[in-house]
Parts: C-alpha cells; sequence; structure tokens
C-alpha cells in the first residue's frame, strides 16, 4: 500500500505541470475578455448563462428548463441558446420552436435541445456553437425577452448578465482539479464571475459533503453570491410517445434494465432505486451515445427475456424513440426541486422580469 501511495504522489508531481499550463490558458482566457482584450458581443436583453466548472452532467439541462418555465409563467418570451452538442447542426445552425408539433430528429439538432424545447410551450431553442453569430441572426425574427445561454460559463464571447454555475454533489473531493489530475474543465478561478452557485443532488450526500465543498471553492468567489441547493424530483416513468404508464409509487420491485448515456450515470440508477425498482442491469453508456438500431433490439430482447421493462433517461429517449419503434422503451421523467435557497434564487431571475 505504501508503495502505491508513493507511485500516486511521482506521478501526480510528473503531471502538475500540465495541469499548471491548462489553468493558465483558461485563466488567461477568462481575464483578456473581463478586461476587453477580446470583445465581447452585447445585446439588449437580458442574458443568463447556465454553465459549470467540470466536465460531465451536473444537471444543467433540468435547471435551465426550470428557469425558461420561471419566465414562461411569467409572460416573457424565452431563447435558449444550445451548442447542440454532436447533432448534425451543431457546426451550422437551427431553431427549434416550443409548442409547436416537433417531428425533429434528435440527430439532426442534438437530444438536449429536443428535450428542452418539448418541455416547453411559447419559447425557442437556436442550436449551433457559434452561439453570439445565432443570437445575432434570430434575435430580430424571435424578440425574445430574456436569453439562456445552456452551458455557457466558458463561451465568454456573449456578455452576460448573470452567470450560474453548476457543480454536482456526488462528484469526489479528489476530482477537483483540471486535467490530467482531475475532472474540472476550468479552475476555480472560473468563479470570479459566478453570481448564483447551485450545488445539484444535494439529497444524495450528507450534510458535511455539502459543507466540504462549500469550504472548498469559498476563496474564489464574492461575498454577496448565492447559495443553492436542489435535488431531482420524479415525475414518473413515460413511454415513448411521452405518455404517463407509472406513477412513481407504481414501480415498487418492478424488474428493471436501466439504460443511460449520460454525464452522471449514477444519479440516475440511485433515482431508479429509490422509486423501489429492482435493477437486474446498469448499462452505461458514452454522454450524447449515438444509439444504433441493432443495438436496441437487443437490449429489448434482453430484457424481454428477463422479464423486465427497459428504462432510460429524458435525454436518451428523443434518440431511441425513432430508432427503437414497436419495443418498449421506458424513461424517467424528472424535475427540479429546492431544498435551500429557492426565494433567494427566484428573487434573482425576478429582476428580469
Amino acid at each position: 500500500m505504501q508503495k502505491i501511495n508513493s507511485f500516486k504522489k511521482v506521478l501526480r508531481f510528473s503531471l502538475l505541470p500540465i495541469a499548471i499550463i491548462w489553468d493558465g490558458i483558461y485563466r488567461l482566457h477568462r481575464t483578456f475578455y473581463n478586461y476587453g482584450v477580446f470583445k465581447q458581443e452585447t445585446f439588449k436583453v437580458p442574458i443568463l448563462s447556465i454553465g459549470n466548472l467540470t466536465f460531465g452532467g451536473t444537471g444543467k439541462t433540468p435547471l435551465t428548463l426550470w428557469i425558461a418555465r420561471f419566465f414562461e409563467e411569467n409572460n416573457k418570451k424565452v431563447m435558449i441558446l444550445s451548442r447542440g452538442y454532436k447533432g448534425n447542426l451543431e457546426n451550422k445552425f437551427g431553431i427549434l420552436h416550443a409548442g409547436k408539433k416537433l417531428g425533429f430528429n434528435s440527430f439532426e439538432f442534438g437530444d438536449e435541445p429536443i428535450l428542452l424545447a418539448r418541455g416547453l410551450k411559447h419559447s425557442s431553442v437556436v442550436v449551433g456553437k457559434n452561439r453570439a453569430q445565432n443570437l445575432e441572426y434570430y434575435f430580430p425574427k424571435e424578440q425574445p425577452d430574456v436569453v439562456l445561454l445552456d452551458d455557457g460559463h466558458q463561451h465568454l464571447k456573449l456578455k452576460r448578465d448573470m452567470n450560474i454555475v453548476l457543480f454536482d454533489a456526488l462528484m469526489p473531493l479528489s476530482s477537483y482539479s483540471v486535467p490530467p489530475l482531475g475532472y474540472m474543465r476550468e479552475g476555480f478561478f472560473g468563479l470570479r464571475d459566478a453570481d448564483i452557485v447551485v450545488f445539484n443532488r444535494a439529497d444524495l450526500v450528507p450534510e458535511k459533503k455539502l459543507i466540504a465543498i462549500k469550504k472548498l471553492i469559498q476563496p474564489h468567489i464574492h461575498r454577496d453570491i448565492t447559495f443553492v441547493d436542489i435535488a431531482h424530483s420524479v415525475h414518473g416513468i413515460f413511454d415513448s410517445n411521452f405518455k404517463k404508464v407509472f406513477e412513481p409509487n407504481q414501480v415498487q420491485g418492478k424488474r428493471v434494465l436501466a439504460l443511460a448515456g449520460i454525464g452522471a450515470p449514477e444519479a440516475f440508477f440511485m433515482l431508479l432505486e429509490e422509486l423501489g425498482c429492482e435493477l437486474i442491469e446498469k448499462r452505461v453508456l458514452p454522454d450524447h451515445h449515438l444509439w444504433q438500431k441493432d443495438e436496441l433490439s437487443e437490449i429489448s430482447r434482453q430484457a424481454s427475456e428477463k422479464n423486465a421493462i427497459v428504462v432510460t433517461t429524458e435525454k436518451d429517449i428523443v434518440k431511441v424513440r425513432h430508432l427503437g419503434q414497436g419495443m418498449n422503451f421506458y424513461y424517467l421523467e424528472i424535475g427540479v426541486k429546492f431544498l435551500n435557497g429557492e426565494a433567494d434564487f427566484t428573487k434573482a431571475l425576478g429582476q428580469y422580469l
């Protein structure tokens, strides 16, 4: 054990120069934008960024959807700027209008934009990685009252009015370093621009873990920052036609083959287990996995042989449903519930009403 620990220390020390360079590049990038060396595009509309400092799934999409619904319920027109990761339009541009019959292909727009558009009433989701240019193109046509920049904390070309930064409470404290030492895409220096810090899945860790995370980031934030703790609430299990088939209290003891192609699959599995499902298999695929029909047919066959149902994530179902016609695939629909800080959070958003 002592030899293993010594090896880890030597390895970490040898990788430290790479981490310093990585962190330095991001620091310079942010500093150059903050001090006007690089130009930021400005628009006469409030722009709110929802992002993170880490790789993987921190729960940005459910929170972005919650914020968009908050503005819709207050009669504001929302535009969401999304990269449309791994969609064919990622390097081009396109728009989804909520409230219309969605027949759009997730392989064109990406999974998250379709999930967002399907969950809203009269907003729009603009897809493409050049978000400043896309906003300039669509702004005169759409005239939104507020713009949400999805996964936007490192997209500094657009000047924003509020920065919301998410952390996944489940992530080990040892992972809070930049590559190759940890799992952060940007170091804690990025928190200097944060207005609200949200700790997601706060219900799945002990209180002392939350305190430790907050203590870790405390030196890097300004004094009047807002802290918010949230969790995911389960709305039910739905079929691939988006119809509810089970209430949360109706799946106790049900045999489930759980399928996840997202950034934080363990949280998805934990939700199913909390509902009382018997998980006969936990199958994990890479985030934004591009499903194949043969692959889904084999999964459906295996579940049938084991007298189980296949339950996947809401993000996966928008791709699975097009390929899995005639197969019984279901998904877990989730929302956001606030554990602490809801009043402060809504007050902060309320200034843009």
